[in-house]
């Protein structure tokens, strides 16, 4: 349903409700507060970081109907910063009139991961292989076939490295087949990729089908957590058109507007292959803030408001590192804050968590400069002073 030309024209009238509170959730805010737009989350935290700057919260979980629709009800626009929360009902929303972005159907479709590797061979979309099992006969007999190592997943749940586990020996089938459910949940088996580079696409589909992509970012993750995003990625200049034409199919077979992020690997042969999809602003896309011309969180706002999307472009060589909670628990405390702000082009982002515990998301920083090396070596000296940790 279109938005009423009025309420386009006037952006502090406008109503925006966020299903999560999170991290992701707050950046949108601070970039719609640039326009006067206001915000309603919803979350079950009451002390969630977006709760300090939204204009109202609805205390309620993400499957909880009654609070989605209350949230749907006083908004023009609802959209999400997580994925685990209830298609069906935002879906039964949308068939009542209320603009939901983007669309529950890719909601849907992307929250089981089986479905999400069907949807991508269905439409001829490189990924990795992939296949349903059920019972440790099933491990068996694809490992027999395809060989190891080997990742069983879960098909639903599952967020940096949880929900998964790498089989490397045919001793490990049954731990990790329990260790995931069982036979109580749903699984699937991937083949193991060995790849050189994993790189993502934040990409954003505007109101009338324009398709903008952001320069693309090369992630390294450590324990199964993002932990650096450097742009431009270091890959060849043929990987990066293979990227950027792989992103544009993966769009052109999603439904609806908004900020999404494809993640991808890269294979030895320089091969291309969807990982992931995820319907919303993304870790990966943080460097957008600083590094680019305009930031993923404002793109996604353009987006579902029906206004015109920018062509994103670089405007320095940028690198981003999630800052994560040390050993520690307790109340957040930075440490070494003072000495890291002295850096030139280092732009730090403190979530506003109460407390931290280990490898918990408190944060990132930005780091701007000529190359992606000198990002390097810089974002080395930025990780040996600035901490987060409990007292």
């Amino acid at each position: 349903m279109a938005l009423d030309k009025k309420i386009k024209n006037s952006p502090n009238t406008v109503k925006i409700g966020i299903i999560g509170g999170g991290q992701l959730g707050k950046m949108i805010i601070l970039e719609g507060k640039k326009l006067g737009i206001q915000f309603i989350v919803l979350d079950p935290d009451e002390n969630c970081p977006a709760a300090s700057i939204a204009d109202e919260q609805i205390l309620g979980g993400y499957y909880d109907s009654e609070k989605i629709e209350k949230l749907a009800a006083c908004c023009h626009v609802l959209t999400y910063e997580v994925e685990h929360i209830h298609a069906d009902i935002l879906m039964a929303l949308v068939e009542k009139g209320h603009s939901i972005q983007p669309a529950p159907t890719t909601l849907k479709m992307i929250q089981n991961k089986y479905r999400q590797k069907t949807f991508l061979l269905e439409k001829g979309i490189a990924t990795t292989e992939f296949e349903k099992i059920t019972t440790v006969v099933d491990i068996e007999n694809y490992i027999r076939r395809e060989g190891l190592p080997a990742i069983l997943k879960s098909c639903y749940g599952g967020y940096d490295g949880k929900g998964n586990k790498v089989i490397r020996t045919v001793d490990e089938i049954e731990k990790a087949y329990q260790l995931l459910g069982g036979s109580t949940n749903e699984l699937m088996i991937e083949k193991y990729i060995t790849f050189t580079h994993e790189i993502s696409v934040i990409a954003a589909r505007g109101a009338y089908g324009e398709i903008r992509l952001f320069p693309i970012g090369e992630n390294i993750h450590e324990e199964n957590i993002l932990r650096t995003t450097i742009v431009p990625a270091r890959v060849e200049a043929s990987v990066l058109q293979k990227a950027e034409k792989l992103a544009l199919e993966v769009m052109e077979e999603l439904e609806g507007t908004g900020v999404f992020c494809i993640e991808m690997f890269v294979d030895p042969e320089g091969n291309v292959l969807v990982n992931e999809i995820a319907p919303r602003v993304h870790n990966s896309g943080h460097y957008t803030m600083e590094g680019c011309n305009i930031s993923q969180f404002q793109q996604h706002l353009m987006a579902i408001l029906e206004y015109p999307l920018a062509t994103p472009y670089l405007i320095k060589p940028s690198l981003m590192m999630n800052l994560l909670g040390e050993e520690k628990e307790g109340r957040a405390m930075i440490e070494g804050l003072t000495e890291v702000l002295q850096y030139d082009d280092t732009y730090v982002h403190f979530y506003g968590k109460e407390y931290t515990k280990p490898l918990r998301k408190m944060g990132h920083v930005t780091l701007l400069g000529h190359n992606p090396e000198a990002l390097m070596d810089k974002a080395e000296k930025v990780k040996k002073v600035l901490k987060i940790t409990g007292y």
